[in-house]
């Protein structure tokens, strides 16, 4: 969901993937903890979703996305300051609210997560990505309306070579904090704009593997991994897969159910692989979704989600952690991408962090 990626909706395909599922699990969930792998429940032939603890991330089941642009910043132009991203991080690991976040690439910003968290001896860590730019034309992204010329291509790989090299770098560099590296970020699904080969992933995979002692994985929609993801999880050390029943039409009765099913789907394709949910989220406004994006909706998911994800052992990022305004298109303020934070841009908690932070509600100042 990061760089702006607008969503394309996976109806057709997702019904006939998971529509048997959704039937049986929505009768089954309830948020609340200590539940088992409810679709072995109804349906015996199920696989059961549930994981042990120690195949948390860094031990780690709560976790969050995070980019940091604010208000008159964007990735390749404006960065955060120091200071801005300092803000950020102090906000999020109060009281230890959240140890574990998620960045997307291995350039300056990420540096500066790292470096402030050592030397402020922040207790939070990090699952540090490494951003995969396009390597082939995809004639599938309908908002690409040129393809990359061949030279941009070229460029691109030579770029991605060095990307991962920073990856690299970095979780050598801050082995304490560095729990995890992700080769890529929604490079393999085909309505991309950022389309990589997954025979590239797996080489740029199996070079990180080599390179450094935290565990590799890649991030991509459920859809993928189900179909297409034999191959590379074999490579992998555990599967990051996104999942947005918002984008798929769902209201937040259905939400949870179409989650479960979606990860149920996935362990029934990679039945051995340790699985981490790397996205999923609720916009708080969108002109897409209408009154399905609303702040006491995303506060539903948000609680639902990690509710049976913690009784399920699976690490978690909610995406994301503040909104940022850079994203979707300039025309349309009221856009979902704008929208997905559990803060508005401008620091403030939105309702599902107003428990957490009394002091950051609408209103109130920033302390």
């Amino acid at each position: 969901m990061n760089h702006s990626t607008k969503r394309i909706s996976f109806i057709k395909t997702v019904n006939e993937l998971v529509g048997v599922l959704l039937l049986a699990t929505a009768a089954a969930w309830r948020p609340t903890p200590g539940i088992g792998a409810e679709a072995t429940a109804t349906n015996p032939t199920a696989l059961p979703i549930q994981q042990k603890a120690s195949d948390l991330l860094g031990g780690v089941q709560k976790a969050v996305c995070y980019s940091g642009f604010r208000t008159g910043q964007r990735p390749g132009q404006i960065n955060p300051s120091e200071k801005q991203i300092l803000e950020d991080l102090q906000i999020l690991t109060r009281n230890g609210n959240f140890g574990l976040i998620r960045t997307y690439d291995a350039k300056v910003n990420t540096e500066t997560v790292l470096r402030l968290i050592q030397n402020h001896k922040l207790n939070l860590k990090v699952l540090v990505g490494a951003w995969l730019n396009a390597e082939v034309i995809n004639t599938n992204c309908p908002w690409l309306k040129t393809p990359h010329p061949k030279e941009v291509l070229e460029a691109n790989k030579v770029e991605n070579a060095h990307e991962v090299e920073n990856a690299i770098r970095l979780a050598k560099r801050y082995p304490a904090i560095v729990v995890a590296v992700a080769v890529g970020n929604e490079s393999l699904v085909s309505w991309n704009d950022h389309l990589v080969p997954v025979e590239s992933v797996i080489a740029y995979v199996r070079h990180v593997k080599k390179s450094i002692s935290q565990p590799v994985t890649v991030a991509d929609n459920f859809d993928w991994w189900v179909h297409h993801g034999s191959a590379l999880a074999q490579e992998l050390d555990f599967v990051s897969v996104h999942t947005y029943a918002q984008w798929e039409g769902k209201d937040t009765a259905e939400a949870m159910p179409f989650t479960i099913a979606n990860l149920q789907a996935v362990r029934h394709a990679l039945p051995h692989s340790r699985l981490a949910i790397t996205e999923a989220g609720w916009a708080t406004v969108a002109s897409e979704f209408g009154l399905r994006a609303s702040e006491e909706k995303q506060q539903r998911y948000y609680h639902d989600l990690f509710a049976w994800t913690k009784s399920m052992n699976i690490t978690t990022f909610f995406f994301e952690a503040f909104d940022e305004d850079w994203k979707g298109s300039p025309n349309d303020p009221l856009g979902a991408e704008k929208h997905w934070g559990l803060f508005t841009v401008d620091r403030k908690a939105k309702l599902a962090m107003h428990d957490l932070y009394p002091d950051l509600t609408p209103g109130k100042l920033l302390k």
